[in-house]
């Protein structure tokens, strides 16, 4: 059985040459019989081991017999014992939800530190058919049922997904090796404790004695595949905001563009946590909807269209963004726009002589007409777009509102708060993509120019 667990660590590349590998003991049988696993087969890949335990708090003096067994078993191995105690019932949350996102952010504190490279976990075939099926009643989708993955990108791996809970219990009782029974395993009020003693017996009784590695193969399926697109889509940078054009989700097939609305999410949420099927299917919707605007809150997520752009942002993003700004502009100087990492730059050019094919500029005002005999300088203010401006850009017959001209140039709404606009003495004389004011810009005769950059 040893060399079946050795055979599936390389399969997958679990452990570097050398990497310090924490062993993840609860108690119970899957992770003692990893521990002496993992210390038979460390010299082939020299690894350093040492044991890692969770002290959920939820089990009074149980919990705390099962660290001290623990305690005692990495003693007896000559192994360094990281020991985490947490308070769970104190947590607000569903109790095994909460015990998860406990353990697995002591796993990330040990691995981000260097303390480990890896930590292994006992889950075998049966947690993955368990996890599988749970999945499957839930409504998830392919990246949901591909279930437990062997290898992490976080640095978890599982070596003994190849092995079934009864072969690992026979082996352990051939060798007189004791575990820990942890009596909350029998606990019907745990969805996964349902399953397990309950709704799978069943379904092997009545339809599947094989269900276990049927379900099982099918997270394997669904792994490859994911692997598979993971290798297709482009890469995607994480974090908040996350945008994504209209067109990219509706002119290729509906597999495409539901993993790239999933990868979104994912982004700008930091996991698919509550993120179910509907919600996908709703994203897709507001971009097949084509014009106009559309919103939806999905859960931790504010999700807005607004012409051909999708933006998924955490809920409540657009409540710390700055709001009205309004800022005095030296000349020629640069300033950064508050809340953004977008910069005005203002540069005075002097041309020696009027160029005979050149046209108006719509980046560049006339320096004369911003300044008045004996002013040094102009006084300039840039700020950011109010409901109610208007004026008259270079090649417009007349003002126009810059609501309207966002419309025309198809700007989504939530560009339009911080949109830089700079006035002189009141009057807009630029603004962003728009450009120049008529009576304001640079011609072919203007020596002097002020020229406006937008970079961001």
């Amino acid at each position: 059985m040893l060399d079946r667990v050795a055979e599936y660590i390389s399969r997958h590349n679990m452990f570097p040459v050398s990497s310090r590998a924490g062993v993840a003991v609860s108690g119970g049988a899957d992770s003692v019989f990893l521990l002496h696993a993992l210390h038979e087969l460390a010299p082939r890949w020299n690894l350093q081991l040492s044991v890692v335990h969770i002290e959920h708090g939820l089990r009074g003096a149980a919990s705390l017999d099962d660290a001290e067994f623990v305690r005692q078993l990495a003693a007896s191995f000559g192994l360094a014992f990281h020991l985490h105690t947490a308070r769970v019932a104190d947590i607000e949350d569903n109790q095994e939800q909460a015990a998860r996102r406990v353990r697995q952010d002591f796993f990330r504190e040990l691995i981000a530190s260097r303390t480990l490279d890896r930590i292994a976990t006992g889950h075998t075939r049966n947690d993955q058919a368990e996890t599988v099926l749970y999945r499957i009643l839930r409504g998830s989708g392919l990246a949901g049922i591909a279930g437990i993955l062997p290898v992490t990108n976080e640095g978890l791996v599982r070596p003994l997904l190849d092995l079934d809970r009864t072969e690992i219990e026979t082996w352990l009782r051939e060798r007189n090796i004791p575990w820990c029974e942890d009596a909350t395993n029998q606990d019907r009020t745990y969805a996964r404790n349902r399953l397990r003693h309950d709704v799978l017996p069943l379904l092997r009784e009545s339809f599947n004695p094989q269900l276990d590695d049927a379900l099982a193969n099918i997270a394997t399926l669904a792994q490859d595949e994911e692997r598979y697109w993971e290798s297709t889509l482009p890469p995607i940078p994480a974090g908040a905001p996350q945008f994504l054009q209209t067109a990219q989700l509706t002119s290729g097939p509906p597999a495409v563009a539901r993993r790239l609305i999933r990868r979104a999410i994912e982004a700008a949420k930091g996991s698919l946590r509550q993120i179910d099927f509907a919600h996908v299917e709703r994203v897709l919707e507001m971009a097949r909807s084509g014009e106009g605007h559309d919103r939806v809150q999905l859960p931790g997520l504010d999700v807005f269209r607004s012409f051909d752009w999708i933006r998924v942002t955490p809920a409540g993003a657009d409540n710390s963004r700055a709001r009205d700004f309004s800022l005095r502009v030296n000349v020629p100087g640069s300033v950064e726009l508050p809340g953004s990492a977008s910069r005005i730059t203002l540069q005075i050019l002097k041309k020696e002589a009027p160029a005979e094919s050149r046209g108006t500029i719509v980046d560049e005002l006339d320096w004369q007409r911003l300044t008045h005999p004996g002013d040094a300088v102009p006084s300039l203010e840039l700020r950011n777009w109010r409901p109610g401006d208007q004026y008259q850009p270079v090649g417009q017959s007349k003002q126009q509102k810059v609501k309207f001209l966002f419309q025309d140039a198809r700007v989504p709404l939530w560009e339009r708060g911080k949109w830089p606009i700079i006035t002189y003495n009141g009057t807009i004389v630029w603004s962003r993509r728009f450009g120049a004011a008529a009576g304001f810009a640079a011609g072919p005769s203007t020596r002097v120019v002020l020229r406006v950059e937008f970079s961001e």
